[in-house]
């Protein structure tokens, strides 16, 4: 298991193995998420569309639903 060390800043660095398997680079938006009793990261896309896409695969309201359509449906109505 990787670990990491809380900084007088507060701060952690993710170790190298974790940003080489994700793929992630310098610059990267990490989203963090809050459970019980543990921090989870979890790599953002730049695009604001793959980060709705995201969401339908994570769950909650969007489960099941194409959120970047739903979007767009929304659009549609508005311009009628």
């Amino acid at each position: 298991m990787l670990s990491v060390k809380v900084s007088t800043k507060h701060q952690v660095a993710v170790p190298s193995e974790a940003r080489r398997r994700l793929g992630i680079e310098a610059g990267d938006r990490l989203s963090v998420e809050i459970t019980d009793d543990a921090i989870v990261l979890r790599r953002r896309p730049a695009q604001p569309s793959a980060r709705l896409q995201e969401l339908g695969a994570v769950g909650g309201i969007w489960k099941g639903v194409d959120p970047v359509g739903y979007v767009r449906e929304l659009r549609d109505e508005m311009d009628r």
